[in-house]
């Protein structure tokens, strides 16, 4: 018996992704409904070759609905998510607001699957922030062997992790420096256009961002309390695809080599490293797929069992829509749903 699912976000960008992304895997679903905002009631959404009317959030009833994935942000799922998880729908919720919940697990089905039983507390799965997602995806496996001790990340994050509208100020800036116009930052605090800027989210009183933040607590959450973990997250004019420069320190001696091997078995990894021009990914080219790619992989002779690398991934995809279907999929897997 096929289920009942609801895409509550569906006009945005993560919510039409997780539309193709089911359309995509064939998701187990005898009913997708879209659903929005009440100004979006009536648009259509392509979910494979078929279009779907998009419905109002404010007066659905969600009972009967098995699984809800949620993408409207933290100020509406507080309202909204909550009411569907007590209508008897598995809410996964793709905004920060029950991340570090402890009644609510945060999963990559890669890396702590056994946790998602964890969501009958409050009939809630929480989503991880897309840096990471793709992040821990690469690390979890070396972790299992080595241990990781310390993690030192640098992220070049796209403007599409922003929204649409921060994609629209990427094009319009581009734009208007061609044609001599004044570029003025609005989504953003700096002109993202031909810049880069070291500030994702607010600012914390230690001088990290939330953003910064977000990855030591997910990690510690998800995978180890105990790995040491600092972060400098940055924003790149780029549409689409995050990536990530990883120093990685472990507790056990561990070669380029091994890792590279043990990265190739992993689930969701995707290795493309080879020592020459062009033999690594880069954010262009991992739009539209579900891997996480990793490449430069080089120790690092500055510390006792150093390693770096090189992790890219499709935000909108692994970081986001994908990572949200791959938990309905495991809830299918393990029989919760």
């Amino acid at each position: 018996m096929g289920l009942r699912v609801a895409v509550v976000g569906a006009t945005g960008n993560v919510g039409r992704e997780m539309l193709n992304i089911l359309a995509e895997k064939k998701f187990p679903a005898t009913e997708i409904i879209a659903i929005a905002s009440r100004k979006s009631m009536g648009q259509k959404v392509g979910y494979g070759d078929k279009e779907l009317t998009i419905v109002a959030l404010d007066t659905f009833d969600f009972t009967g609905t098995d699984i809800a994935l949620f993408a409207i942000g933290s100020s509406a799922t507080k309202e909204y998510g909550p009411k569907a998880a007590a209508a008897g729908a598995i809410v996964i919720d793709n905004s920060s607001l029950y991340r570090m919940d402890p009644d609510v697990p945060l999963i990559i089905p890669e890396v702590n699957p056994g946790a998602i039983k964890g969501f009958k507390k409050k009939n809630i799965i929480a989503n991880p922030n897309c840096s990471t997602a793709q992040m821990l995806v690469a690390l979890k496996p070396l972790h299992d062997v080595a241990g990781i001790k310390r993690v030192v990340v640098s992220t070049y994050q796209s403007v599409s992790g922003a929204g649409a509208a921060a994609m629209d100020e990427l094009f319009h800036q581009t734009k208007a420096t061609f044609v001599n116009d004044p570029v003025e930052p609005d989504v953003f605090t700096k002109q993202i256009a031909y810049n880069v800027i070291p500030h994702i989210d607010v600012f914390m009183d230690d001088g990290y961002t939330k953003e910064e933040w977000k990855m030591v607590a997910e990690t510690h959450k998800i995978m180890d309390p105990d790995v040491e973990l600092t972060a400098t997250a940055v924003r790149v004019p780029v549409f689409v695809g995050h990536a990530e420069a990883i120093n990685l320190e472990f507790k056990k001696p561990l070669s380029d080599e091994e890792a590279r091997e043990i990265l190739r078995e992993a689930p969701g990894i995707l290795v493309v490293d080879k020592r020459e021009d062009g033999g690594y990914i880069t954010p262009v080219e991992c739009v539209g797929d579900y891997a996480t790619y990793v490449s430069r992989i080089r120790g690092d002779k500055t510390v006792k069992n150093g390693l770096n690398m090189w992790v890219v991934s499709d935000n909108l995809r692994k970081g986001a829509a994908l990572n949200a279907v791959q938990i309905a999929e495991e809830l299918v897997k393990q029989k919760l749903v």
